[in-house]
């Protein structure tokens, strides 16, 4: 599932042809995805404009002139791919229809934005925007890992005496809000922190050097266009790259990337999930 840094790559590809832009035209082509669209969803879009494109965590948040806001969540397989208009140095031209287009903008401006899902794991919902932050998806996230109100001494707090893992702690959507297994594995390796460790038992200074080093490792991810595994790609159709900068993730077997260490990853399951890490370097 995409992860706080693919969200934020396709919100940056989508601002340029949506932030100020009325919705020419919303066709919806089913009436659910993971859940069912809301009712006359294509009407209540059609004709609004779109005034800020911003992101909660794994949620992209459209607010509209009708006082109403399109939440957007890719799932497993998502993607919003933009066509119709020039884009850098390319024109992409309107792409046929393709099976999985569930949903299509048209913006007024001649750009087409269309929502494919294969497996239709995503969702859409409009909401009031006054109480967007009440909606059942967002109430109870915790803050943003690149936002002021995520720092040393908030992690510290709420990582005091919890006595489930680091791992699954910072997996914890209510603890910090948009971080998955990919970023995590790759943070505790970064900080040298066993993902098998509890959470509370993990000195306060150390706890505090993973706000840094979380920040460091989204801003990169988000740099390089997020991580492109099976499903992820860019607005403009193209792959990001940052799961070729992973030091743990996916590289089970491999010799551990941190320099002096003679080490290799290996890879165990906590909760159902995998969790790649160095058992000689990360303690």
């Amino acid at each position: 599932m995409p992860e706080l840094p693919e969200v934020e790559t396709v919100r940056r590809g989508l601002a340029p042809v949506m932030e100020g832009c009325v919705i020419a035209a919303a066709r919806i082509n089913r009436p659910d995805l993971r859940w069912p669209f809301p009712t006359r969803m294509a009407e209540r879009l059609t004709g609004a404009r779109v005034e800020q494109l911003r992101r909660r965590s794994k949620y992209i948040l459209a607010d509209l002139s009708s006082g109403e806001t399109l939440l957007i969540h890719l799932g497993m397989s998502g993607r919003m791919l933009i066509s119709g208009i020039t884009l850098g140095h390319f024109h992409h031209a309107r792409a046929a229809p393709q099976k999985h287009d569930h949903v299509v903008l048209d913006m007024q401006q001649g750009a087409r934005v269309t929502f494919n899902d294969t497996r239709r794991f995503g969702a859409m919902d409009l909401i009031e925007t006054a109480r967007a932050q009440d909606h059942w998806l967002l109430r109870d996230l915790g803050p943003e890992p690149l936002g002021n109100g995520f720092n040393e001494e908030y992690l510290v707090t709420r990582l005091k005496d919890r006595m489930t893992s680091i791992k699954m702690a910072l997996l914890d959507q209510r603890i910090v809000a948009g971080l998955g297994n990919i970023y995590v594995c790759e943070a505790l390796h970064r900080a040298g922190i066993s993902p098998r460790r509890k959470a509370g038992n993990i000195a306060a200074r150390r706890v505090a050097s993973l706000v840094p080093i979380i920040r460091d490792v989204l801003t990169e991810a988000i740099a390089a266009g997020g991580s492109s595994l099976r499903d992820h790609r860019r607005t403009d159709g193209e792959l990001g790259y940052f799961q070729h900068d992973f030091r743990a993730y996916g590289r089970a077997g491999q010799p551990c990337a941190t320099p002096g260490c003679h080490g290799e990853i290996a890879r165990i399951v906590q909760s159902g999930r995998s969790t790649f890490h160095c058992p000689q370097c990360q303690r």
